[in-house]
Parts: C-alpha cells; sequence; structure tokens
C-alpha cells in the first residue's frame, strides 16, 4: 500500500519535506508508504539541492491538483494565488490538503474549509503557524477539552531577531532591519513581518482553533514595530520590562464569548515567561481551565522546522484513511474492482484534527474596549507644569497614572515617559487627543500597551 504526493513547489519548505520523505531510515514507519508522485515548480532549468527525477517535475499545477493517481496535495507555494485556486481546485477532485500558508487561510479558509467538509476530505495546516512548533493539533487534540482563556505568543521571528537586537546592541530599528535584510532574516520588502501582518494572520488561525469559531482577519487588530525606537527599549528594561510583538487571543471576560485579538508591540515583564524568548524564536502560551499555562516554543521558520510539520500532517492523515478504509489501497482507490466509493466521512479521531470544521464567527471586540496598562513617550517643550497638565488631560478622562517621569531631553525638548494602571483604550485615546493638543507638547514619541 502507497500513497502518492503532489507537491505544489520545491523552494525552502518544499526542499525540506522532499528531503525528509526521500530519507525515510530512523523516521516513523508510514513515512516509507510516501511517494512523491509529482512536483510542481515554476522552471524546470533551476538548480536544485535535492536529487528527483526530472519526469516527475511540471510546470502544470494545475495537472497535479487534478491527477487521479495523487491522493495528498501539499501547497508549500506561499502567497495568495494560484495556492487559493490550487487548494480548492484538489479539495473539489476529491484530495486531501496539507498547507503550509498561513496568508491563505487566514484569509480563506472559511470557503476552503467548507468546500473541503462538503467533499469529505481533510485539510491540515499544522507549518502554518509556528514552524516546527506543534500547536495546531494539541489546540484541536490535547487541549480541546480545557476552557481556553488566552492564547498569546511570539510568532514572528523575524520581528523577534530585531527587537532582541536593538535591546541587546542599544541600537534603532532601521539599522537593525537593515542587517537583517543583508542576513536573510528580513526579506527585502519586510512589510509583512515588520507591520505585524503576518502575525495577525497567524493569531487568526490560533484563535479560530482555540475558541472555536471562525475569525475575520479584518477584526484582528493589527500594529507594528517601526515605531518602537531605542529609547523605548531603554526605559523598558529600566522598569523591568522587555518589548516583545505579541499576537494575543483572549476572552475578554471568562464568561462572556466577546474576544480581543490584537497583534502590538508589548512591555512584557522580565518574569514572564514569553520575555526570555529571543532571537529568531517562537513560542505560544496557551491558558486554559483546569491545565492552567502551557507553553511551546521552538524555530518558527526554516526548511527543517517547517517540513517536520509538513510530513507530520502528512502522516496524520495517512494514518487516519488507514484505519478508515483498511480495504482500500490509496484513497479512493477501489480494490477487486469494488463499486467507487463515497466521500470518507468525518470520523471523530480525524475531525479532531480537522483544523475548522465549524461555521460560524467569533465575536470581536473593537480595539477600543480593551482594558490594559498603556506607556508612553512625550516629547515636549521645556515650559513649567507640563507634567501637571499632562496629568489632568489623563485625569479628565479616567486615566489613572502609576508614575510620570521626565528623563531628560532631547535637543530643547523634555521627554517625558508615562505608564498608567489598567484603563479602557477608548479613554486613553481620548486622553491622547487632548494632550496632542497642548501648546507644550511637541509629539507623542512613542505609545505601547503593557501586558
Amino acid at each position: 500500500m502507497g500513497f502518492k504526493i503532489g507537491l505544489l513547489g520545491l523552494g525552502t519548505v518544499g526542499t525540506g519535506t522532499a528531503e525528509i520523505l526521500l530519507s525515510p531510515e530512523g523516521r516513523h514507519p508510514v513515512v516509507r508508504e510516501l511517494e512523491i508522485y509529482r512536483v510542481g515548480v515554476r522552471s524546470l532549468d533551476k538548480p536544485r539541492t535535492v536529487q528527483l527525477p526530472p519526469e516527475i517535475l511540471t510546470t502544470d499545477l494545475e495537472a497535479i491538483v487534478t491527477d487521479p493517481n495523487i491522493d495528498i496535495v501539499v501547497e508549500v507555494l506561499g502567497g495568495l494565488e494560484p495556492a487559493r485556486s490550487l487548494i480548492l481546485t484538489a479539495i473539489a477532485h476529491g484530495k486531501h490538503v496539507v498547507t503550509a500558508n498561513k496568508a491563505v487561510i487566514s484569509r480563506f479558509g472559511s470557503e476552503i474549509f467548507t468546500a473541503a467538509n462538503e467533499k469529505g476530505v481533510y485539510v491540515m495546516l499544522e507549518a502554518s503557524v509556528g514552524g516546527g512548533i506543534p500547536v495546531i493539533q494539541p489546540l484541536k487534540q490535547a487541549l480541546g477539552v480545557n476552557r481556553i482563556q488566552t492564547v498569546i505568543g511570539i510568532v514572528n521571528g523575524t520581528t523577534n531577531y530585531i527587537l532582541t537586537r536593538m535591546r541587546d546592541e542599544g541600537a534603532d530599528f532601521g539599522e537593525v532591519l537593515a542587517d537583517a535584510q543583508r542576513l536573510g532574516y528580513a526579506e527585502a520588502d519586510p512589510t509583512a513581518d515588520v507591520d505585524g501582518l503576518d502575525a495577525a494572520d497567524k493569531i487568526a488561525i490560533l484563535a479560530s482553533l482555540a475558541f472555536g469559531g471562525r475569525i475575520k482577519l479584518e477584526d484582528v487588530y493589527c500594529e507594528g514595530i517601526s515605531q518602537v525606537g531605542a529609547a523605548d527599549i531603554a526605559y523598558a528594561e529600566k522598569l523591568g520590562f522587555v518589548i516583545k510583538l505579541l499576537a494575543i487571543a483572549k476572552k475578554l471576560d471568562v464568561n462572556s464569548e466577546l474576544l480581543s485579538i490584537r497583534v502590538n508591540p508589548t512591555l512584557l515583564p522580565k518574569t514572564h515567561p514569553l520575555a526570555s524568548v529571543n532571537g529568531v524564536y517562537n513560542a505560544i502560551l496557551v491558558e486554559g481551565e483546569p491545565i492552567g499555562q502551557v507553553m511551546f516554543y521552538g524555530r518558527g521558520a526554516g526548511a527543517g522546522p517547517t517540513a517536520t510539520a509538513v510530513v507530520s500532517d502528512i502522516l496524520n492523515i495517512v494514518s487516519v484513511l488507514k484505519v478508515a478504509e483498511p480495504e482500500k489501497g490509496r484513497a479512493g482507490e477501489n480494490v477487486d474492482n469494488a463499486a467507487p466509493t463515497p466521500p470518507l466521512p468525518h470520523s471523530p479521531t480525524l475531525h479532531s484534527l480537522l483544523a475548522c470544521s465549524h461555521q460560524h464567527y467569533c465575536q470581536i471586540a473593537p480595539i477600543e474596549e480593551l482594558v490594559t496598562r498603556f506607556y508612553a513617550r512625550f516629547l515636549t517643550k521645556d515650559f513649567p507644569g507640563v507634567i501637571g497638565k499632562l496629568g489632568t488631560c489623563f485625569g479628565d478622562r479616567g486615566v489613572s497614572l502609576e508614575s510620570v517621569v521626565q528623563t531628560g531631553f532631547q535637543g530643547e525638548l523634555a521627554e517625558i515617559v508615562v505608564v498608567t494602571h489598567d484603563v479602557r483604550e477608548g479613554n486613553f485615546r481620548l486622553a491622547l487627543d487632548d494632550i496632542r493638543s497642548l501648546e507644550a507638547v511637541d509629539s507623542v514619541a512613542s505609545l505601547l500597551r503593557v501586558l
């Protein structure tokens, strides 16, 4: 019995996946039953580090997802199109799908999972979040009996690398980003990473799993790290914090179904489990009842980690197919000329693995309803009583201050750092509007939330 794999893409992750499948020695025995049947590439002439028979390579990606001999399509192309269309075509032709594409799943997951449910095939996406960190399946299986309250993570290695170096070297964002691009840790166009868009895709997927509903990506509040300066890193250190780009999904209240889902740079207490996650590493902290806190940690990207998650998903599909259809060879292949078998029903085992079987959308609160602490850094003219005026503006809007410190000067402007107690974000924003209208205030140089 063998299972034929159609691999879409032979870049970093595709190559890593092929290398695992081509060297089954010492791995799970099911790996020996997997055959790379066709591989879709953009160019047949490109030099490659993995040795594959040239006859299985093709630039006709449509032919792979419609090939009746292929059981599982593995999509590692990246990008929105043609990945989305190819996934849907594969589903329409009765193929199970494994994907590492968080952008497609976060934007078109509703369409994809509806199609998969109707066709009776499975879509697996462990590699879409956290590289090789096994977090998707635990959220659906081992942690599924808990009442999840919070999922919070460092899910983008590029921004974590930049912030780590800014802290260690006292450098500014721009120079560290440029160096990260030279070293290959950041893309030539780093927008998706540094603006928080990549992390937003990932927390949308995790929130859907954790809270049992679909997520509209446009409802996820997203803020990047480009406004974080060396001064903020230094002040955070003095206050006992580190700054991390956090992706957070949590219930606003234990008795409410209303969620807050956001990505933003955050002052994190040094005692927090995520505070020591540095460099390109990722970590996801899940909190629920009755389990308490569980943390998943590891490399969040790269050929090896991500390919590991891809092959793990393939094995999960194959294992369930073998249990559910012992009388069949490959999925859809009849034995002894038997009558065609209808689409595989959702067994309880695989139903728990399916990424998104639910139909309803989660209710997500607007960011104005968030209650949190804030850190703000102001540049002001050196006028008498300016700190008092700041305090009055905050007080008038119901914002309670934990500390107000004039830290020094930038040229002729005084630098004032404020940390609040818990406050509703909408109230804090109104206070900022009042402060910006003060003659003594030059600018709000930085604004960060505090966990």
